[in-house]
C-alpha cells in the first residue's frame, strides 16, 4: 500500500520524499513553525542545490557552506541555518545509529509500533508528536503497518482522521487537515 506522498504538493518534490526516506525523516523534521508544504520541499532544494540528495554528502558538508545553502532564498525553512544544523544532525545520527538507512528505523530487528516510536523520539529534532505524527505516516501512507502502531501513535493513527501530515494525501485532505489545526488552536485559546 505504498503510495507516492503528496506532502509538498509539488510533483518533483514529492517523488523525492517518495523514492528517499531520508527525505521524508527531514521533511517532517523541517515541518515546525512552517508551512507543512514548505517543509517537505526542503529536501528537495536540497537535492537541486548538492546536485542530488545524498545523507552522506548531507552529513559531510561543511557546516558554514551548508548552512548557506540551505537559507539562501528560497530556503530551506523560515530558520534556513538554525535547520541546516539540524538536517546535518540528523544525518549523521543516521549514519551512526542505522547505518545510513532511515528505513532501518522501522525494519532493523523486526520492531513493533512501540519500539519504533521510541527510535523516532531519540532522533534529533523529534519529539513525541513528531514520532507519533511520523509513526503514523509510515503506517497510513508507506505501509509500514507494525503490530501495535495505531495504538502507539495514538490519535494520528486513527483511521479517517484528518488531524495531521500523516493524513494529508491531496490539496483537499490538506485543506481539511489545515482546518482541524485551526479549530483545535481555537478550542485550546477558548480554555
Amino acid at each position: 500500500m505504498t503510495r507516492t506522498l503528496c506532502l509538498a504538493q509539488d510533483a518533483e518534490a514529492d517523488k523525492l520524499l517518495t523514492e528517499d526516506h531520508f527525505a521524508t525523516l527531514l521533511g517532517m523534521l523541517l515541518d515546525q513553525q512552517y508551512p507543512m508544504e514548505h517543509a517537505f520541499r526542503g529536501p528537495k532544494k536540497i537535492a537541486d542545490r548538492m546536485g542530488g540528495f545524498d545523507i552522506q554528502r548531507i552529513a559531510e558538508a561543511d557546516p558554514q557552506e551548508f548552512e548557506e545553502l540551505a537559507a539562501t532564498p528560497p530556503a530551506i525553512h523560515r530558520y534556513g541555518r538554525s535547520m541546516a544544523r539540524r538536517a546535518q544532525e540528523l544525518a549523521r545520527y543516521v549514519i551512526e545509529h542505522y547505518d545510513g538507512k532511515a528505513e532501518n528505523i522501522w525494519t532493523a530487528g523486526d520492531p513493533d509500533g512501540k519500539e519504533v516510536l521510541r527510535r523516532l523520539k531519540d532522533l534529533p529534532g523529534y519529539g513525541e508528536q513528531k514520532a507519533k505524527i511520523f509513526l503514523a505516516l509510515l503506517g497510513k501512507q508507506r505501509g509500514v503497518q507494525l503490530e501495535g502502531w495505531r495504538a502507539a501513535a495514538g490519535a494520528y493513527g486513527d483511521e479517517g482522521s484528518r488531524r495531521s501530515v500523516a493524513d494529508v494525501t491531496d490539496a483537499e485532505s490538506l485543506a481539511q487537515v489545515r482546518e482541524f489545526k485551526k479549530q483545535a488552536k481555537a478550542a485550546a485559546k477558548a480554555k
